[in-house]
């Protein structure tokens, strides 16, 4: 019986540090997706627009990391490759997601979502990462 707790608190552990690096790789790609840095946008000039964007995306891949690791197997390593796997593949589908929405849209994505005062493609391209990642989630499930 310690012995399990044990070992779940340890697996906790390395899932939780996997789901921190998945979230962290998704902040650098949210940075690299937009102009300016994002430190600088949401904390100091208080830009709304790219903290929801940055808001939707950690969501999305703590999201994609709670379904990976709920339908995990049986075997921690599988499971674990498989959080890694699917969150990795989440950001790039949400990376991918924004660079088709630019695509599809008048003028930068990125420099609307950089702007200070509130926009409203600020909320679609929010919606479209989370979107994405419960795409993925549906995949996992």
């Amino acid at each position: 019986m310690v012995q399990d707790l044990v070992t779940g608190a340890w697996q906790s552990v390395v899932f939780g540090i996997a789901g921190i690096c998945l979230m962290a790789v998704g902040f650098v790609v949210v940075d690299l997706l937009t102009p300016g840095r994002l430190r600088e946008l949401i904390w100091h000039q208080r830009s709304s627009n790219a903290a929801l964007l940055l808001a939707a995306n950690q969501l999305g891949i703590a999201l994609i990391v709670f379904t990976a690791i709920f339908t995990s197997y049986e075997d921690f390593g599988k499971g674990l490759a498989s959080t890694v796997i699917f969150g990795i593949l989440g950001i790039g589908l949400m990376a991918l997601a924004f660079l088709a929405l630019d695509w599809l849209t008048p003028g930068r994505l990125g420099e609307m979502i950089a702007e200070i005062e509130p926009h409203p493609a600020a909320k679609v391209t929010a919606a479209t990462h989370f979107g994405a990642a419960l795409i993925v989630c549906a995949c996992i499930a």
